[in-house]
């Protein structure tokens, strides 16, 4: 028992960044909030739902391993595309480690290649490959994928650091990830107070989650025509202090005015709804009982209009 003890205290403490990349939906974020342990980047099993750089920190005696998470690189179609590109070839040049995600379930395609041409590209960093959603594949599918994403890199002149199978969902080997990643960081104190878990502003994450509520039953219809921005988050005045409620008013953009009615539903019963869900989620969030005050407005085709999109914050 001593020597462990002794051998941790001499190892130098590490901190640093990592991002995690991949085609949309390759279970990036499932993996950051596996790994964080707390809800703190939005998980949905639509494409292209993740906008912002979420970090989600990961606090270990040893280490501290900060987690970007980036938007899916994907070939862009619009302008918000084109801009969600340049924010992930930022974020790769400037982290510690590279994850990249592939899904077990899914054979290697272009858009993997595409990536990992592009990964080849930037020597600095480590990479690392992570084989997720291994709850859905058979041994003799893992073994197969494991092997096509070792020739993968080699094909492409470079060589992972690490290949990682996981399942965030049934808790596989995520601990693993942290494990692998934490020995490819830099020597360094934390960058972040003990506790905290993301250094998202806490507007950003309460619109991602009502965001997420909002994209769940509309699964086809409005896949990335939603955006929601919170315009004010104050305290209700006179509350008791035992009592305190949180006053939260949002608005939920969509493109055309024919949106509407999908986002509202029959007799609003459908925006309820969203009202509700994100509601647990942001009080679970910020530890206090929340009114959460919803209107959808049109922003036409805000997805290629700069202006549009700045007033968005993208």
């Amino acid at each position: 028992m001593s020597a462990r003890t002794q051998s941790s205290e001499s190892a130098p403490h590490r901190s640093g960044f990592a991002c995690f990349v991949g085609r949309p939906n390759a279970g990036k974020s499932t993996l950051t909030n596996a790994l964080v342990g707390q809800k703190v980047a939005i998980t949905s099993n639509r494409p292209q739902t993740t906008r912002h750089t979420v970090r989600g920190i990961v606090h270990r005696p040893d280490a501290q391993l900060i987690l970007v998470d980036t938007p899916g690189l994907h070939k862009p179609r619009t302008l918000l595309g084109e801009r969600l590109n340049d924010v992930v070839r930022t974020t790769w040049a400037e982290v510690d480690v590279i994850g990249f995600c592939l899904p077990a379930d899914q054979k290697l395609g272009p858009g993997d290649r595409f990536i990992a041409k592009e990964l080849a590209g930037i020597k600095k960093s480590p990479k690392v490959a992570v084989v997720t959603k291994t709850d859905l594949v058979d041994s003799k599918t893992l073994a197969e994928q494991l092997i096509a994403v070792d020739l993968l890199a080699r094909e492409l002149g470079f060589e992972w650091a690490e290949i990682i199978p996981v399942s965030a969902v049934g808790g596989d080997q995520v601990q693993l990830v942290a494990d692998l990643l934490v020995p490819l960081l830099p020597e360094g104190p934390p960058l972040y107070p003990e506790g905290d878990l993301t250094d998202e502003p806490e507007q950003v994450m309460v619109a991602e989650l009502i965001r997420e509520a909002a994209l769940e039953g509309v699964r086809d219809e409005l896949p990335h025509s939603i955006a929601v921005v919170v315009e004010e988050m104050i305290p209700r005045e006179d509350r008791p202090k035992d009592r305190p409620l949180l006053d939260i008013h949002a608005n939920l953009y969509i493109e055309r005015p024919s949106q509407k009615g999908i986002i509202i539903g029959p007799k609003g019963a459908r925006l309820k709804e969203v009202g509700s869900k994100s509601r647990k989620h942001i009080e679970a969030l910020l530890g206090t009982p929340v009114f959460l005050d919803l209107h959808v407005k049109v922003a036409k085709d805000w997805q290629r209009d700069p202006k549009q999109l700045r007033k968005l914050g993208f």
